[in-house]
């Protein structure tokens, strides 16, 4: 291929805390405090590398626990499953395999609505993590015989005596090609007919088990998809879908769309579809890419979704997992892990309305909670911009645009000129400091990256 075959634009602007703190929560789940100005010194280049290969896996912090002091049971707790994935998200040091983690999860929506067993949404949680920024087409391979996979869409439900479409269209529709792009109701029928086989066991007291292929169920005849003919099988089933034409440009829509709120322009849409065609469908190489265009430093901000908000928080403050509450409160803000909505996944434009901002208003209580300032023990500066200043160092001093800072000192200001008592000259300031952590957390610049 030649070199400038699959060229992308590389941002060559500054590269200081503030676009390394966009990365973090762009690739990630924003920094712990001083991890933005380190970031920032190894360039553009380095950061990127940083996080895409990064260094062996650890955890920083306390374990995950409950309010009673309890190790999480994941595989079995109501809820536990959500806080043991935002555990790793919050004190994980590979947040770029933990976000792409969560991409491949809506991507691949699967709801343990339909599963049943958190055991097995975990193990495919494992799998989304195996194959972070490997091969999409093994990923794809991998999905299609995983079993939360095959409970949700009805695979192990799909036999030659009974072909069952659910997969074979989401295969296309939502994982591969989109919506009406290069393919028919015929196909959705032969790829079904291809996609025939799979089964389970069942045993009461343990549930669905010995996930496998049966070739006596399996449709061995004829098939015609996408205009070949062919034996097809399920793994040729999902090779087809990959080296389907509309498949490039499908896949780097929709990637860049989970970093990048603005669609990417024609060449650089074109140059990644020849690189990720080139390269026999590695992610890491389109991700690199994305990471290191100038839309992401220039373009315009991007809203949270609420389990990045939540972490963000949480590694801001330094903060561990000490209460279920994070699962009912992500619940309430539109997002519980293992839980999407349906196959299509969240509904990014639904982040932010009504209903789902005041549960925001929440966590952010939430977090703040443990180290409310008591005015009647702690002394804090009777000035405006000192209050300031010592509510950003809470959250890890992150970046304010001058709008919300003008905002946050006029009613500081406004507060502290109220104090027409000297118990209110001691009290004020730590009850203003406790309500700028606050509206920190809820004010436009935290909501977005």
């Amino acid at each position: 291929m030649p070199q400038t075959a699959a060229r992308t634009p590389v941002y060559r602007g500054d590269f200081g805390p503030e676009q390394a703190e966009r990365l973090l929560w762009r690739a990630g789940f924003g920094p712990r405090r001083g991890q933005a100005e380190a970031l920032a010194k190894k360039g553009l280049d380095g950061a990127v590398k940083a996080l895409t290969a990064p260094g062996r896996q650890r955890f920083i912090g306390p374990r995950p626990r409950d309010e009673r002091g309890r190790p999480l049971a994941p595989r079995d707790a109501w809820g536990h499953d959500h806080l043991w994935w935002l555990d790793r998200m919050v004190r994980g040091n590979r947040p770029l395999m933990e976000r792409m983690t969560l991409v491949w999860h809506d991507w691949f929506a699967t709801s343990n609505e339909g599963v049943g067993s958190q055991n097995l949404m975990i193990r495919q949680n494992a799998l989304f993590r195996r194959y972070w920024l490997g091969s999409f087409q093994q990923l794809l391979l991998a999905v299609t015989r995983d079993p939360a996979m095959l409970l949700w869409l009805s695979g192990t439900e799909n036999s030659k005596w009974a072909p069952n479409e659910n997969y074979a269209r989401e295969l296309m529709e939502l994982f591969t090609l989109g919506a009406g792009r290069g393919y028919t109701e015929r196909d959705v029928r032969e790829q079904a007919r291809a996609l025939t086989g799979f089964r389970n066991s069942w045993k009461e007291g343990i549930g669905p088990y010995r996930f496998r292929f049966d070739r006596e169920r399996h449709d061995v005849g004829m098939k015609r998809i996408f205009g070949r003919r062919g034996r097809f099988d399920w793994q040729d089933a999902c090779r087809l879908c990959v080296r389907h034409k509309s498949h490039p440009s499908f896949f780097v829509r929709k990637l860049w769309g989970y970093f990048i709120p603005v669609a990417p322009p024609r060449a650089t849409q074109k140059a990644l579809e020849r690189r990720y065609v080139a390269g026999r469908y590695a992610v890491r190489p389109i991700v690199s890419a994305i990471l290191q265009h100038p839309l992401l430093y220039e373009g315009p901000r991007m809203v949270k979704p609420p389990i990045v908000y939540t972490a963000g928080l949480l590694r801001g403050a330094g903060r561990g997992i000490d209460t279920e509450s994070w699962t009912w409160l992500c619940a309430n803000a539109g997002q519980q892990l293992f839980f999407p909505p349906n196959v299509a996944g969240w509904n990014d434009d639904r982040w932010l309305d009504t209903a789902t901002y005041l549960a925001r208003w929440d966590i952010a209580g939430r977090v703040t909670r443990n180290e409310t300032l008591d005015p009647g023990k702690v002394q804090a500066p009777f000035d405006a911009d000192k209050l300031l200043d010592r509510a950003l160092a809470f959250w890890g001093n992150p970046r304010l645009s001058p709008a919300t800072r003008r905002v946050l000192l006029a009613y500081t200001r406004r507060a502290l000129a109220t104090a027409n008592q000297n118990w209110k000259r001691r009290s004020y300031p730590a009850l203003v400091e406790n309500s700028l952590r606050h509206l920190i957390a809820v004010s436009p610049d935290l909501q977005t990256s």
